[in-house]
């Protein structure tokens, strides 16, 4: 099945047009002809080999939205032209104890991503930077025709990504929230945590962003830089969400925990974070890390947002910005997510 998109064919190089052949659809897959991709900072690491054991060429893109063009005999949720999303997973065992717990992104086999890795047959999986995209219908999810389209596309990593540890925290009303980092993840965990009803902190280290974070549900907006302002809210938060994807200073929000509070990573810096064991013993905090949620929660989560209109703060970009794109995210400069438009993409 022919397909185009923009690859990358080294850690190095930039991405660029790319002609590749992706598998016939078989009895339960879905195809879907793609109209939106959302730019993943973990695209980037990838791209760039920055975690290791990169495959070249590589087309990024877990964040896509799209239409159903096709169908297998067997599909039974899809018909051609239904609004179809597909996420960071495209097969997992479905046979382990955490498939069977609707927590398919820790399949004991391990779970095979939407780009970047390879299939349980050995065939390379190749990412939404493209025309199409098929999928088994299980990792497929129903979008509704409610919201902006391209805004939608970054809740299928982003908005899952941060939705899922906060339902697993059971964060809501009565609960203090702080949320570290506003970027595209950041962002999704504030509008989240709103929404359930928390008291939410918003930790960010630039001041031109105090507005917007609460103009998005911030309670209250701290300066992580300002150790006064830190050391105001010292043990009294119930849980934290971690979003930043670089370097920074963990010990200094597991000291905000109060007794028994959590702090979660989402975000995926490149380099271990040094621990100091008293930020953990102290108050008997925990430290942990969440992926992306099952495929259930991810239909939850979209179905949800439909109904409260949740959607990112999106730039739609052409294909021809996306080094451009890669660079502002680097330098943190977009708000919130940039969306590849299908529309620009030419064969």
């Amino acid at each position: 099945m022919k397909s185009f998109g923009y690859a990358a064919q080294t850690k190095t190089s930039p991405l660029t047009p790319f002609h590749f052949d992706r598998r016939e659809p078989a009895a339960n897959d879905v195809v879907v002809a793609i109209d939106y991709c959302g730019i993943c900072h973990s695209d980037i690491h990838q791209a760039r080999d920055e975690w290791g054991g990169s495959i070249y060429p590589m087309v990024p893109g877990h964040e896509i939205v799209g239409r159903v063009t096709a169908v297998g005999s067997a599909v039974t949720k899809f018909k051609p032209g239904d609004l179809a999303g597909v996420g960071v997973t495209v097969e997992t065992c479905m046979v382990c104890d955490n498939c069977k717990a609707g927590a398919e992104p820790y399949c004991t086999k391990g779970m095979v991503g939407t780009y970047n890795a390879k299939d349980y047959a050995g065939e390379m999986t190749y990412g939404g930077y493209s025309d199409t995209i098929v999928a088994p219908e299980h990792y497929v999810f129903s979008i509704s025709p409610k919201l902006n389209l391209a805004a939608v596309a970054p809740l299928l990593c982003a908005g899952i990504t941060t939705y899922s540890p906060l339902r697993h925290w059971n964060v809501g009303p009565n609960k203090k929230v702080g949320v570290v980092g506003l970027g595209g993840l950041g962002h999704m965990g504030l509008k989240f945590a709103h929404s359930f009803g928390a008291h939410v902190v918003q930790f960010t280290t630039s001041e031109s962003k105090i507005a917007d974070a609460k103009k998005l549900g911030a309670d209250e907006v701290v300066i992580s830089k300002d150790a006064d302002a830190m050391a105001r809210h010292a043990g009294s938060f119930d849980f934290i969400l971690d979003c930043v994807a670089a370097q920074h200073d963990i010990n200094a929000y597991l000291s905000l925990l109060r007794l028994d509070g959590a702090i979660c990573l989402v975000g995926l810096p490149d380099q271990p974070l040094p621990v100091a064991p008293f930020s953990l013993v102290t108050n008997r905090r925990s430290l942990s890390g969440s992926m992306i949620g099952g495929m259930k929660e991810t239909q939850e989560m979209l179905d949800y947002c439909a109904e409260k209109n949740i959607v990112s703060e999106i730039e739609l970009i052409g294909y021809d910005r996306i080094e451009e794109a890669y660079t502002r995210v680097i330098k943190g400069d977009v708000k919130y997510r940039f969306v590849l438009d299908g529309k620009t993409l030419k064969a």
